[in-house]
């Protein structure tokens, strides 16, 4: 089974992507849980979504606390959220940022994982996803995801956006493409 935290604020669409990202998974033939955890149901407020994905049923109904994988939408959470905590050795760290990944390198010293960015606001800005000052990234994000982790293929994740996104889904399609194509990662 893999486990994936998604970190965000309200507004930005974590919930949905951790939704779109299940239905891919589910496209693949994979058995899949999505859910949100919300504090303060409100604009603004971090959000976070997990999904699970496997090749067996999911019997396990709690929170994610020991992630394979963490998706950060807002890169204001680290520092005020532990995004990487529990995050398992080896796994992605994939953040919405113009940053270079090795300038993330401090998040946790004494554990060993992975850093990607991908500048999704500025994808989901040319694609007109969301206005300039709050532009929605779950859609991009998901691409750079696919790309980096292999655990799900593009096409997959672009069907379920289709699928599942309520509009403007062949520009999100898109913004997710464009951010596989553009995700900045090391190895």
């Amino acid at each position: 089974m893999v486990e994936i935290r998604i970190h965000g604020r309200g507004g930005q669409g974590a919930v949905v992507a951790s939704k779109i990202l299940a239905i891919a998974f589910f496209k693949e033939g994979k058995y899949v849980q999505s859910f949100p955890a919300f504090g303060v149901e409100r604009r603004g407020a971090p959000v976070a979504a997990f999904v699970r994905t496997g090749h067996e049923f999911i019997y396990l109904r709690t929170e994610i606390y020991q992630p394979d994988h963490v998706i950060v939408l807002d890169p204001t959470l680290i520092g005020p959220i532990a995004v990487t905590g529990g995050l398992r050795d080896g796994g992605w760290v994939l953040i919405n940022s113009e940053k270079e990944p090795h300038q993330y390198h401090n998040l946790s010293p004494s554990h060993y994982y992975r850093i990607a960015t991908v500048d999704a606001n500025h994808i989901a800005t040319q694609h007109h996803l969301g206005s300039p000052t709050n532009p929605i990234v779950n859609t991009a994000i998901l691409g750079a995801f696919a790309r980096i982790s292999n655990l799900v293929s593009i096409e997959s994740v672009e069907e379920a956006i289709k699928e599942e996104v309520p509009v403007d889904r062949e520009e999100n399609a898109r913004a997710a493409r464009n951010a596989y194509l553009k995700v900045v990662y090391e190895g």
